[in-house]
């Protein structure tokens, strides 16, 4: 009689643990296929640069950046970069690395973005912690924003020393990039070509800095938004037609309902896509 109760409590047993499992992420390789922390991490401390997709609000992708920085810090010399950081900020960066000023310093000198607290200042203090370097890629915003309403030529007109805080011009673009066409597209016209070129402007300066702070034998983690680098394109477009020899890695963070499989949509977007549940909480 106890084996019989036995034997039909198990796999009620086994249904109770099963429904209590709720997975915050689950990691897939481009082609949809469930992949490990491990075994992404493996991979990814391999390359020479990998750029690291973000959604800006999600907290798991923060969260996860921070891990995989830190792990991938116990066996590479690392060089960390970051959208989020304007290159004309970079000397206020580099003194905050140096510890010649301090959070509330660097706040004031810097245009913090309002998540630095909580999102990006615990990878900033584990570059200074760790005395590895950190380059403040982006173009600034004021330029990206010129560019938005009159293209590349107004780049033309500003002062020589605004021209060292950005990618050489004049810049490269190719308006066929699937990824500009569809901004474009998804503005329904509002902005007209204008606006996927100030998203070039970005991408080829963020590609820009990558290069110049990258050094060889180092592996540089970058930070951005997911849009600058899916589906191969943006960022490393840039940089593979400067730097073509070099081994790039891609990780990027999507939401869904269900997290138990990769929507076909979302697969090919990068070569790990970290899948989060739709209701994670967000950090603003």
């Amino acid at each position: 009689m106890k084996k019989m109760i036995l034997a039909l409590l198990l796999p009620l047993l086994a249904i109770s643990l099963s429904a209590q499992q709720k997975p915050a992420y689950i990691i897939y390789n481009n082609k949809g296929k469930k992949v490990s922390f491990k075994k992404m991490l493996k991979t990814i401390a391999k390359k020479d640069i990998v750029l690291f997709g973000e959604t800006h609000n999600n907290a798991i992708a923060h969260w996860l950046q921070l891990e995989v920085t830190r792990d991938c810090g116990q066996t590479r010399q690392l060089v960390l970069g970051a959208e989020m950081f304007e290159q004309d900020n970079q000397a206020a960066l580099d003194l905050y690395l140096q510890g010649k000023i301090n959070a509330k310093q660097l706040d004031s000198q810097a245009r913090l973005w309002k998540n630095y607290p909580t999102d990006y200042a615990p990878l900033v203090n584990y570059a200074k912690e760790k005395k590895f370097p950190f380059a403040a890629t982006n173009i600034p915003r004021r330029y990206a924003s010129m560019v938005a309403k009159g293209g590349f030529a107004v780049l033309d007109t500003i002062p020589a020393l605004a021209k060292t805080w950005m990618a050489p011009l004049p810049m490269a673009y190719d308006a066929t990039l699937p990824g500009y066409v569809k901004m474009k597209e998804m503005m329904g016209g509002h902005g007209g070509d204008n606006l996927p070129k100030a998203q070039a402007s970005k991408d080829a300066t963020m590609a820009h800095f990558i290069l110049k702070y990258y050094t060889p034998g180092s592996l540089f983690i970058h930070y951005n938004g997911s849009y600058h680098s899916e589906n191969y394109e943006g960022i490393l477009w840039y940089l593979r037609q400067q730097k073509p020899e070099l081994k790039y890695g891609t990780i990027t963070v999507v939401s869904q309902e269900n997290i138990k499989s990769l929507l076909a949509e979302n697969k090919g977007k990068a070569d790990f896509i970290i899948c989060v549940d739709e209701d994670m909480t967000n950090t603003y």
